[in-house]
């Protein structure tokens, strides 16, 4: 986890149009494997999972961060959790898990490019960080 908040700390906000990891997986310049993929969105498994299930559900839309999102994303911002809950449900997560959107570096984002993790597996603690 101290590394993750050294990259966010230590990260350079501004990406050109993109130009992310998550960018180059969509423009598919990093092949990835999607366990999900629509018009609107792409899944994949976190490469660095902090839980037994860690997965990522992406915007195709480049979106920053949350707190730079507009209000004429919030159907996309909707669907994005929507699809968190199908695959959760195909995964047979029936005890739970835990959505979590990182913003900015006190929020200890280390990649620009909108994301929401989605953990389970394991007992999650409160406070989570």
């Amino acid at each position: 986890m101290a590394n993750e908040v050294f990259l966010a700390q230590h990260h350079s906000q501004t990406t050109a149009g993109g130009d992310t990891i998550f960018g180059k997986i969509l423009k598919k310049e990093i092949p990835c494997n999607f366990i999900y993929e629509d018009d609107l969105c792409v899944a994949f498994d976190d490469i660095n999972p902090q839980a037994p299930v860690h997965f990522l559900v992406i915007p195709r839309k480049y979106i920053s961060q949350l707190s730079k999102a507009e209000d004429s994303d919030e159907a996309l911002l909707g669907h994005l959790l929507l699809v968190a809950r199908k695959i959760a449900q195909k995964r047979n997560l029936k005890n739970g898990f835990r959505i979590v959107i990182n913003d900015g570096p006190i929020g200890a984002q280390s990649v620009y490019h909108l994301h929401v993790h989605v953990l389970s597996g394991r007992q999650m603690q409160w406070p989570p960080g």
